[in-house]
């Protein structure tokens, strides 16, 4: 039986580094781990990756028969194939608790931080294991990542000590400079197709008995999706039909501006409006301040289903 370290379907950097990194871990303290991923690595993510010089995990999307730790989620919309059939023995996040069960106790990291690999370099520091220069380079940028160079509501002065201490062990000098390097690849949507667009860092979740699926790119200057719009709308809608969704909606981010344009296909608008108290302008809305889908786009909508 052999044990994996994975993220999310849709991975993003978040969700990958943190396999690589949990996987190095376990293996020090004596559990030989593997990294895997549940689908394909966007622009950022190999932007780290390339810049730290490490390996892509492993693609594999079923864990039956296997060991498995999970990281940066821990909802049954966004696991693995047959997780019934896997013996999940921990699992690290950083977002509200889903809904995965287990039959057996297990080892949980669960924090209110920016980023998993902030839990994951807590966990380093618990068992006193020195983290190599390239894996610490990944983990700073994913939590650049992830907390929007600490602009995201959801960083906390842990993400902030972790990323010092990571680009310290890395030997990165300007890491805010490398973190708008690696927000200026994110950016890059030419060339694209509309579909992988929507599934860079998607979701889909459970609420009140509907499937809603929300998607978010995050960029320092919308117009880059001026001539694109019209084509994401018609994927969204096809994409809503093909999961039989009530709602898919896309978070258009501005870093800079900090904001976000709300693109929306559901089958009530009237749920979306509600939840930010904003009207809807052909499908489309602004949202000021709004960083963070997890902290400031879920729970709202949450509530309204």
């Amino acid at each position: 039986m052999q044990t994996y370290a994975c993220g999310h379907i849709n991975p993003d950097s978040d969700s990958v580094v943190s396999a690589i990194s949990l996987s190095y871990l376990k293996t020090q303290l004596g559990e030989t781990c593997t990294p895997a991923r549940q689908g394909e690595l966007s622009p950022e993510t190999k932007f780290i990756l390339s810049t730290f010089k490490l390996e892509a995990p492993m693609l594999k999307n079923d864990f039956s028969g296997d060991n498995l730790y999970i990281t940066d989620y821990s909802d049954l919309a966004q696991a693995p194939h047959n997780l019934k059939e896997t013996n999940i023995l921990g699992i690290v996040d950083h977002h509200k608790l889903g809904d995965i069960t287990t039959t057996t106790p297990l080892e949980c990291w669960i924090r209110p931080v920016g980023c998993t690999n902030t839990i994951v370099k807590e966990m380093f520091d618990h068992y006193k294991i020195s983290i190599p220069k390239d894996i610490a380079g990944a983990m700073m940028l994913a939590i650049l990542s992830d907390t929007v160079l600490f602009k995201s509501p959801t960083c906390t002065k842990d993400d902030t000590k972790a990323v010092k201490e990571l680009a310290q062990i890395a030997g990165v000098e300007n890491f805010k400079a490398l973190g708008m390097e690696m927000f200026l690849v994110k950016s890059a949507v030419k060339g694209a197709s509309p579909r992988s667009l929507l599934l860079r860092d998607y979701k889909d979740f459970e609420m009140g008995g509907n499937k809603i699926g929300i998607g978010q790119l995050e960029v320092v200057d919308l117009k880059v999706f001026d001539a694109m719009k019209e084509a994401l709308f018609a994927d969204m809608k096809a994409y809503k039909e093909e999961g039989n969704r009530h709602s898919v909606i896309l978070l258009l981010t501005d870093i800079m501006v900090e904001g976000s344009q709300f693109l929306v296909v559901s089958d009530d608008e009237s749920k979306i409006e509600n939840a930010f108290n904003t009207k809807l302008l052909n499908h489309e809305m602004w949202v000021d301040k709004i960083l963070s889908r997890k902290k400031q786009v879920i729970p709202v909508m949450e509530k309204q289903f």
